[in-house]
This record gives C-alpha cells, sequence and structure tokens, in this order.
C-alpha cells in the first residue's frame, strides 16, 4: 500500500512537513500522528515553557504509544539548516551533539521523528553545566493511590517554601506528580542531586507511612521521590507532554489549589488545548521566581551530620565515594549474615517494603518478558490463579539508549504459606552490561 502523503503545517512561519499522518498512533484513543502532531501546534506556548534552548533527548516512539520506543541522544545527521544542535558531555565522558528546540516549526519537527513525550535536560545552552531546575518526580509505588501522591505534593510544596523556594507542580502524565523547581545557575549537578536527596528525606521525616526516599525498591513504601532524576544525563517528561497511554493523557501544569481535588485522566490530547486557551499555562511564571540552594544544602549538611551519608546514584554512573555498597539491602544482609550495613535513623532499622514483590522477568523486548511471565504462571498455577490485573506490574525501564521492560507480581493476594519463592528472572536482561551479546536480531524500526 502507498504511504499517504505528508501534511504540511505552517507554524512560526515554517512549513512542517508530517509524514505516515494517518499512522495511528494511540490505538486505543484512535489519535494518528497528524493529531499529535496539532495538537503540539495548539499547546507550543506552554510546551515551549519546559523545553526552550534545552538539548533534548529524542524519545522515539516510532510505531506509536504501544510500540517500543527508543533513546536517541544524537540529533539525526541529516538535519534542516535552521534545527540547532549543542554538544552535551555524559557523564561516561562522551559526547553527543543533541537538538535544541526554540520555537514551535522546531518542535514539530521532533514530533514527525515520532516523539510523543519532551525530554530536556535541566540546563540551557548557554550553562551547560549548571542546572537551572530541580526536579522533584513523585513515583507511587503499587497500590499507591493519587490521594497519597497528592498529600505528598504539599509537603514538598511546604518544605521548598520553608527553604525559600517556590514548586511548580504538574501532574506526570500518568500515576504520580512532577515539581518543577527554577533555581539559579549556579551550582553542579551533584549539588542539584544532594539537594533533592535533602528534599527527599525531609519529606520522608515528615510523612514515613506516605513517602519515601529509599532506592532500592525493596525498601519502598508510599511515594517514592525520586532524587536520582537530577543527576546529570536524567530528563524527565516536560510540561505539557503527551504520554503513551491508552488514552494519551498529558503532563498538565496546575496551580496548587488544583492539586487537591484534580483528576489527572481530565488531561488528555483532546482537553488540554481547550485548558490552554482558556485558562493559561499555570506554570507561566517559573522563570520568575529562580532560588537560591543555599537553604537546601544546609538542610543536607544538618542531615550529614546526623549520620546519612550519600545515597544510591544509577547503576551507569561511577561509583561515588561516600556511596553505600550497590547491593540491594536484602543481598547484602545474606552476604554478611547479620543485619544490614547502612545508615541509621532514629526510627531504628531501615523500613520494609509492604508489598511481597517478586520480579518474574527483565527483558529487552516486552514480548521476551511477557514469556517470561507466561512460564512462571505455568510453574505455580496456585499462585497465578490468585492474582488480580494490577497484581501484575509491567514496567518500561530506562536503559543506557533504550527502554526495556521488567514484570514483578505482587503477591499480596496469595497465603504467605503459598507463595512461590523468588526465583532468578527469566529472562534476566541487564541493560547495562556493555559486554553482553545481543539475544537476538535486533528488530527492523518501521518508519514514523
Amino acid at each position: 500500500m502507498a504511504k499517504a502523503r505528508p501534511t504540511v503545517l505552517e507554524v512560526a512561519g515554517r512549513e512542517v512537513a508530517i509524514t505516515n499522518p494517518d499512522k495511528v498512533y494511540f490505538p486505543h484513543a484512535g489519535h494518528t500522528k497528524l493529531d499529535l502532531a496539532k495538537y503540539y501546534a495548539a499547546v507550543a506556548e506552554g510546551a515551549l515553557m519546559g523545553i526552550a534552548a534545552r538539548p533534548i533527548v529524542l524519545k522515539r516512539y516510532v510505531n506509536g504509544a504501544e510500540g517500543e520506543a527508543f533513546f536517541q541522544k544524537r540529533a539525526p545527521a541529516q538535519h534542516p539548516d535552521w534545527i540547532e544542535t549543542v554538544e552535551l558531555r555524559f557523564p561516561s565522558g562522551r559526547t553527543a551533539q543533541e537538538v535544541v528546540v526554540r520555537d514551535a516549526a522546531q518542535l514539530l519537527w521532533i514530533v514527525n521523528l515520532g516523539c510523543i513525550d519532551l525530554n530536556p535536560h535541566p540546563v540551557r545552552v548557554d550553562d551547560l553545566e549548571h542546572p537551572d531546575e530541580l526536579r522533584v518526580d513523585l513515583d507511587p509505588g503499587p497500590g499507591i493511590g493519587w490521594d497519597d501522591v497528592r498529600r505528598v505534593a504539599l509537603i514538598v510544596r511546604d518544605v521548598l517554601d520553608e527553604r525559600g523556594l517556590y514548586g511548580w507542580p504538574k501532574t506526570s502524565g500518568s500515576r504520580g506528580m512532577h515539581v518543577n523547581v527554577r533555581i539559579q545557575p549556579r551550582w553542579s549537578f551533584d549539588q542539584v542531586r544532594r539537594a533533592a536527596l535533602a528534599l527527599a528525606r525531609e519529606v520522608e521525616r515528615r510523612a514515613p507511612e506516605r513517602a519515601t526516599s529509599k532506592w532500592w525498591k525493596e525498601e519502598r513504601h508510599g511515594v517514592f521521590l525520586d532524587y536520582n532524576q537530577n543527576a546529570k544525563d536524567r530528563t524527565v517528561a516536560s510540561a505539557w507532554s503527551v504520554r503513551p497511554t491508552r488514552d494519551a493523557r498529558v503532563s498538565m501544569p496546575l496551580a496548587w489549589e488544583e492539586v487537591a481535588d484534580c483528576d489527572p485522566a481530565a488531561f488528555t490530547l483532546v482537553t488540554a488545548p481547550a485548558r490552554l486557551a482558556e485558562r493559561g499555562d499555570a506554570s507561566a511564571g517559573i522563570d520568575a521566581t529562580a532560588g537560591s540552594l543555599a537553604g537546601l544544602l544546609e538542610l543536607s549538611a544538618a542531615q550529614e551530620a546526623a549520620g546519612f551519608g550519600d545515597a544510591p546514584w544509577p547503576p551507569h554512573y561511577q561509583k561515588q565515594d561516600d556511596e553505600p555498597p550497590r547491593v540491594t539491602p536484602s543481598r547484602r544482609k545474606r552476604d554478611m549474615g547479620g543485619p544490614e550495613n547502612g545508615v541509621s535513623t532514629k526510627a531504628g532499622s531501615r523500613r520494609r517494603s509492604r508489598q511481597p514483590l517478586i520480579t518474574i522477568a527483565k527483558a529487552e523486548h516486552e514480548a521476551d518478558a511477557r514469556a517470561g511471565l507466561e512460564r512462571w504462571t505455568a510453574r505455580h498455577p496456585t499462585a497465578a490463579a490468585r492474582l488480580d490485573v494490577d497484581d501484575v506490574l509491567v514496567d518500561s525501564m530506562r536503559g543506557r539508549s533504550s527502554t526495556w521492560t521488567r514484570i514483578r507480581v505482587n503477591l499480596r493476594h496469595v497465603p504467605q504459606g503459598e507463595r512461590p519463592a523468588e526465583e532468578p528472572p527469566d529472562p534476566d536482561y541487564d541493560p547495562w552490561d556493555s559486554a553482553r551479546r545481543p539475544s537476538r536480531a535486533p528488530k527492523t524500526r518501521s518508519s514514523s
């Protein structure tokens, strides 16, 4: 079948061709690639607030929202002369020319590449080593509802306010929430991460039943404040981004008075443009609120004096001098034959996850992970029969340059005496093993 002719959209004084405009990107909702491009044209004023003059990682869904995504840090070799790039240096020492977006035409050009959500770095092109944004990522664990997320967000607001900073909340476009904090570009990535860790620990101290700063999933409960989103080379979907959900949900900026009562599902590719036209962008004033990290760094110093050292970094980062061991606490305990070593707290030992979660599969491709789940189900039919739909957790995880899939099972509905012991994941994919051989020939990527 012949491909559909490109549709040309006129934006920012340029004509941008949208190739394969009728390609369905959201099968459940029926939205096409052209629908996505028209959405971004309609909300460009808001979307550019979060991405303008920043390097962007291209997260490309060339087969739509339900296909496998891949990260492309380097700008395509063939690009128009009106597409700006900047050289970015990564923790590994490697460099790449990344795309920089300043106007709606450049925005639609990356959308045409298959970008559904927008993933900018927290720096501007005029100073690539000093972030001007601290990002608070509130990630609810299994079984945690929106009420806990918004309550934790309000505590984040209070802590920031006490430390002289203003947070700008937005829905994540999934189950969580983000709070962006504009800061003066004076501090290094490591200092910004340190400030984010101090914030997470303080929120956990104030709401120990709802919030956690613990990196290891077996220790988490409630809402995780992912401080590592502030490490260099990490990105978070920006405001007004469409997310790859069945309903094409949008990461929506909110006023603080909206947080308590809003429904994240109300903000979609269909509804968001009208909200922007009628109410404007709730985060329009963010650039006028750049503040100092001094207050949070003072909090960090006080925490360190009380015995709280560094916390784990993502696995592909260089090991830090004062970082705790990069093994799960349960494995550390088994290896040492006794209680875990680690930072003590006034409350005593580390908190354990309240959910009996086991990891079933880790795979480069979702189909392989689901095949592993089927094998587990065949081995444990009695336990599998007791699972609810939301007890099977299929997570799209970010690797070095692509996503991979992890499947976990929550055994909360399986009587303790009948719960299968955790087995080695099948398959057991390691996205950080640079020496691994591909498990199979890579799939051919279709045109976007």
